[in-house]
């Protein structure tokens, strides 16, 4: 009880500093002094950061949320942080802190934590694809510890913006081998959980990290990205080439690069196999046949992909994520692998097909509902769709009574 009130004595001293303050720096270009003031490493960024950051930004701006999962696969921070990914997550669930790993940007690459305070964070864009430079969104333990190349903690209102005075965040640099900053390791959670051993915890790691960088022997590696082919059909294929996989192993494939977050063994296999009685050997034997084909690019323990892989489905997801239903139809070549009968791929099929057929009739342009009436030449509901978007003089209302025509007979 005495230390969350000492905590609570200080966030009020802080917010009270920040109300003095932060006004008459923005207004006036005044610098914090004397009693009261902040200590000078952040009063400094609380300058920098004004001419471009409003205190007033309710979250992070975001990077596209595949172009940050591309260059977490060509991270080389990406292998040690994997090696250390389950005491990484361990760590944060017990403790109540949501953990993230950034590139030299400041754009974060990679979270773990609880499902509560991930939910948390995200409200404010602490997840994959999120700016945490000190030029987007102002002072923040990870935008100090970029530009000093120490470690830093920032508690409550000494955050510039006021969307983070809910938040105490712990952050160390990782350094190459070369002594660059390759990014950085940072632990945060809400300010009533403030503890002086999350200083050292991430230290701690963030050394792991490095010496698992040196560790590791130099090597070349093939980036050519694996393309997964899953709609209405199932194959893949690297540079060109076919990939030697058979059907169980495209299915796990498709469900590890629509699922970026990975599975636990015991979902997974219930995915693939729903209440089927198959043997431990068999599952791991299917799953090591694929990480044989990506060169090792599937996790261990939480099964994931750490190898690039582009694929159909997941391009679909995304434009229709955008509101582009041109681009989702052209890119929806059929059903998710058709002849599948795992329960995963079955959820994920429906949820494609339905996702899809929402977007077309969504749509004001008769070609999309044309477009899909190909492909389902029973579905009444779409085809008089089309037929209220066309024209009364336009030739293709032919082909769209014709088609409602035959639905209806079934």
């Amino acid at each position: 009880m005495a230390q969350r009130s000492e905590l609570r004595q200080r966030k009020a001293r802080l917010e009270s500093a920040w109300s003095r303050w932060v006004p008459q720096m923005r207004d006036a270009g005044a610098r914090p002094s004397g009693a009261g003031a902040p200590r000078p490493d952040v009063t400094e960024s609380w300058l920098r950061s004004l001419g471009s950051v409003d205190p007033a930004l309710d979250s992070a701006p975001v990077t596209d949320g595949g172009a940050a999962h591309r260059r977490w696969l060509g991270s080389p921070l990406r292998r040690p942080v994997d090696g250390l990914a389950e005491e990484l997550r361990a760590i944060a669930e017990d403790a109540g802190f949501v953990t993230a790993v950034t590139d030299r940007t400041g754009t974060i690459l990679w979270t773990c934590g609880g499902p509560t305070m991930r939910r948390r964070a995200e409200r404010v864009n602490f997840a994959p694809g999120g700016r945490w430079d000190e030029g987007a969104m102002g002072t923040n333990a990870l935008s100090l510890a970029l530009r000093t190349g120490r470690p830093s903690s920032v508690f409550s209102a000494e955050h510039l913006v006021t969307a983070l005075h809910g938040w105490v965040c712990y952050c160390a640099p990782v350094h190459g081998p070369d002594g660059r900053v390759l990014g950085v390791l940072d632990m945060s959670t809400t300010w009533d959980r403030a503890n002086p051993l999350a200083m050292s915890t991430v230290r701690s790691l963030a050394a792991a990290i490095e010496s698992r960088l040196r560790a590791e022997p130099p090597r070349r590696e093939d980036t050519t990205p694996v393309r997964l082919t899953c709609l209405g059909t199932g194959r893949a294929s690297r540079g060109g080439a076919p990939l030697p996989l058979r059907p169980r192993q495209l299915e796990i494939l498709t469900l590890l690069a629509l699922e970026r977050e990975g599975f636990t063994p015991g979902r997974l296999r219930e995915a693939l196999y729903g209440e089927r009685t198959v043997t431990a050997s068999t599952f791991k034997a299917e799953i090591s046949h694929l990480r044989r084909a990506l060169d090792g690019g599937v996790a261990t323990r939480r099964y994931a992909l750490t190898a690039p892989v582009s694929c159909d489905a997941r391009e679909v997801l995304r434009a229709l994520e955008r509101g582009d239903a041109e681009t989702a139809l052209g890119l929806y070549g059929g059903p998710l692998l058709p002849g599948s009968q795992a329960p995963g791929i079955e959820e994920w099929r429906t949820h494609l097909e339905v996702a899809v057929r929402e977007a077309v009739l969504a749509s004001r342009r008769p070609e999309h509902a044309l477009r899909y009436g190909e492909r389902a030449p029973y579905d009444a509901e779409v085809h008089e769709h089309a037929l209220r978007l066309l024209d009364p003089g336009d030739t293709r209302r032919a082909l769209a009574a014709g088609r409602l025509t035959t639905a209806l007979r079934y």
